[in-house]
C-alpha cells in the first residue's frame, strides 16, 4: 500500500488576519508543518500562488485537510469546480475539518457522494451568500458614512501661499501655466483646476 500525502491549505482574506486558528487546526490534524500552504488574498476566485502549488502536488495518494469550506473558496460554482478537480481528477481525498460530513474518506459509494454532493451544494451557496452580504454591508456602510458628511480618500492638499500670485502672473500672461504650477509645486492639470475652482468662488 503506498503512503498517504497529508496536506493542509489556509486562507486568509487580507494580511492582517490572523492564520494561527486554521495553523492549530490543520497541525493537530497531524497535517506536517512544510505540507500547509497559505494564501492571504480574497476567496472570490481560485488565482492564488501557494493554492495552485498544492494543486500540483495532490494525486490519488493524497488527502487534504482545510478548516472550513469557506477558507477554500467563496465563489459558489468555482469552489464547487475545485472540488470536483480535487476528488474527481486528482482523486485525491478532502477533509473538511469543521464539517465531518465532508470526508470523501468516508462511505465511498453511492450514499456517501450523494451525501457529500448535498453538503457541498449547501456550504458553497452560503459561502457565497456570505461573500455577497459582506460586499452589501459595505456598500451600505460607506453610503451611510458619506450620508454623514465623512470623505474618502486622501484630504485635498493645501493651497500654497504663492498660488494666488502666481494664478494672477498666469492670467496675466507673464508665465506659461507649466512655470506657475511648478512655482506651487503642482503639475499643470491639478493647478488649472484649482484655478478654475479658485475662479468660481471668488
Amino acid at each position: 500500500m503506498e503512503e498517504i500525502n497529508i496536506y493542509g491549505y489556509m486562507r486568509v482574506s487580507s494580511k492582517e488576519q490572523n492564520e494561527d486558528r486554521q495553523k492549530i487546526a490543520l497541525t493537530e490534524m497531524g497535517v506536517p508543518e512544510n505540507n500547509i500552504y497559505m494564501d492571504k488574498q480574497s476567496g472570490k476566485d481560485f488565482e492564488r500562488t501557494q493554492y495552485k502549488r498544492l494543486l500540483r502536488k495532490l494525486n490519488e495518494n493524497g488527502v487534504l485537510y482545510i478548516k472550513s469550506i469557506d477558507r477554500l473558496g467563496r465563489n459558489y460554482g468555482e469552489l464547487n469546480e475545485q472540488w470536483r478537480i480535487i476528488t474527481k481528477e486528482k482523486k485525491a481525498d478532502i477533509v473538511v475539518i469543521d464539517m465531518p460530513l465532508l470526508d470523501t474518506r468516508r462511505e465511498k459509494n453511492l450514499l456517501g457522494t450523494f451525501i457529500s454532493d448535498v453538503v457541498l451544494a449547501l456550504l458553497s451557496y452560503v459561502a457565497e451568500n456570505e461573500r455577497t452580504n459582506i460586499k452589501q454591508r459595505q456598500a451600505e456602510g460607506i453610503a451611510a458614512a458619506k450620508a454623514r458628511g465623512v470623505k474618502f480618500g486622501r484630504p485635498p492638499l493645501p493651497i500654497p501661499e504663492n498660488f494666488y500670485k502666481m494664478h494672477k502672473d498666469w492670467r496675466a500672461g507673464k508665465i506659461t501655466i507649466e512655470e506657475a504650477a511648478k512655482a506651487c509645486n503642482m503639475c499643470p492639470k491639478t493647478f488649472y483646476s484649482k484655478a478654475v475652482k479658485y475662479e468660481k468662488s471668488s
